[in-house]
């Protein structure tokens, strides 16, 4: 069906929530995605895509709003794509999360289950986030109504629109993170179109200016990083001695020349221009050095709280040997070590490996090995032969889950206990069907770690039957 042709529907009742962050409503028994709707409202809708099971559409108009919408408090709400459930107050946010993880582990886990711990919210439903990236572009992306107007094309500081690489929106404001944030990142854009700086052109390959990353800590120190597309210039200089005089709580300035075709940095130099080379992240008697190309959750005060979960469902007296799978730079490897007599952390990323190392290293602690190299090829019947069976095993594994080969060795190296540490319960509960034979599930603890948004963690504790 072409797109002219796709219908419109009027006064429909948006009854419900899904993945992504949408609504949802049925239509003649097809279940149609909507955005930026609650459920409660009656809209009218224009269908964008029409399959054979299910439909997705936008919002055309309102007939009549939820009386559980709540007014977003960002402008940039309905555009950004970032914070798609603003409207929605909190604890329906945190109401349908919690349903969220049910049906999954229901649904698609399908193995008995205890009953489900009510979901640990977030204390700051604002200006919880410790680092955020904005990408410069040499035309900001424009709404329809904008460029019905006549607005001009300008360069832009923001985020990227959804699902496209070259498409990035203006952003003069973001409540996920302190408000200094907004502060740096607009100067920075003010003081680069004023002095007739290039903004990168993802097209081209051209541009001075590319990223600028902002993180802090929770004593309220920062760290900047600019990345520029080009060798620096005067102008650059110029730019970064204008952000060290103008905030002094950036504490650590760098800088990136990135002239490759993609944006990451991993492989490359960071140069110091002021400060210190990293911040430091405290968590209990931990301190944690969180350099430009580190990982670290970014909500700082819930990932204390996920980790005491993970920490209370190990179980641990001391006695034990430790696996922590995915291991990252090793924060959770590190915040059970005093009550383990070995852990061992395994990461795909060599870069993190070595923030883990340091991190060990820095808080005293000896009783830590790291390891870095892909899940399947470490994690075998050698690597468990050599170091010894793990009397508990932790896992942290990104979005798409453990691979069945590690799923089998999990099974082989057969721990007293797994805890099992999930950003995407769809793929946890697949996975918790194929431990079901040898592995009940004891305990389930979802925690939010992002308000606002669809996603939530989920941490299941296993025990050997």
């Amino acid at each position: 069906m072409s797109r002219r042709n796709l219908p419109i529907y009027r006064d429909i009742l948006i009854t419900g929530v899904a993945a992504e962050g949408k609504a949802l409503t049925r239509i003649d028994d097809v279940v149609v995605f909507v955005p930026y709707c609650v459920p409660g409202d009656v809209v009218d809708l224009q269908v964008t895509k029409k399959k054979h099971s299910f439909m997705e559409a936008r919002v055309i108009a309102f007939k009549q709003y939820s009386e559980t919408r709540c007014e977003p408090r960002c402008k940039h709400f309905g555009t950004c794509g970032g914070c798609k459930w603003q409207n929605l107050p909190y604890d329906k946010q945190l109401e349908y999360k919690q349903q969220q993880i049910v049906d999954n582990l229901t649904r698609i886990g399908k193995v008995e289950l205890p009953e489900i711990e009510p979901i640990k919210g977030s204390k700051e439903i604002y200006h919880y986030r410790n680092k955020l990236e904005f990408t410069f572009a040499d035309h900001q992306w424009l709404t329809t109504e904008e460029m019905k107007e006549g607005v001009p094309f300008q360069p832009g500081l923001g985020f990227h629109m959804p699902s496209s690489f070259d498409k990035v929106m203006q952003v003069d404001e973001c409540h996920l993170m302190a408000p200094l944030n907004d502060e740096i990142r607009n100067a920075v854009y003010r003081f680069a179109v004023e002095h007739n700086m290039t903004f990168y052109n993802e097209h081209s390959h051209e541009g001075q200016l590319r990223n600028l990353m902002i993180r802090n800590n929770h004593k309220g120190e920062y760290m900047v990083v600019v990345v520029f597309g080009e060798p620096l210039t005067n102008d650059g200089e110029a730019l970064l001695q204008m952000i060290h005089d103008q905030f002094p709580q950036i504490i650590s300035l760098q800088y990136v020349i990135n002239e490759k075709l993609n944006d990451t940095i991993g492989d490359l130099d960071v140069h110091v221009f002021y400060g210190e080379e990293a911040i430091i992240e405290a968590m209990e008697d931990l301190r944690f050095k969180v350099g430009p190309k580190s990982f670290y959750q970014t909500n700082t005060e819930q990932a204390y709280e996920l980790y005491k979960v993970v920490r209370e469902f190990a179980q641990l007296t001391g006695k034990e040997l430790v696996f922590d799978l995915y291991t990252g730079t090793g924060t959770i490897a590190n915040f059970v070590a005093h009550q383990a007599k070995q852990v061992i952390g395994i990461e795909y990323v060599p870069e993190a490996i070595e923030d883990a190392k340091i991190n060990a290293k820095y808080n005293g602690l000896d009783n830590t090995l790291f390891f870095a190299g892909d899940m399947r090829d470490i994690l075998n019947k050698g690597f468990i032969e050599q170091f010894g069976r793990p009397d508990v095993i932790i896992t942290d594994p990104p979005r798409a889950g453990m691979h069945e080969d590690v799923i089998n060795t999990i099974l082989f190296a057969a721990p007293q206990r797994i805890v099992y540490v999930s950003c995407n319960p769809a793929t946890q509960a697949r996975d918790l069907n194929l431990l079901d034979a040898q592995y009940r599930v004891i305990r389930v603890q979802p925690v939010d770690m992002f308000p606002h948004t669809q996603h939530v963690e989920n941490v299941v504790l296993l025990e050997k039957r």
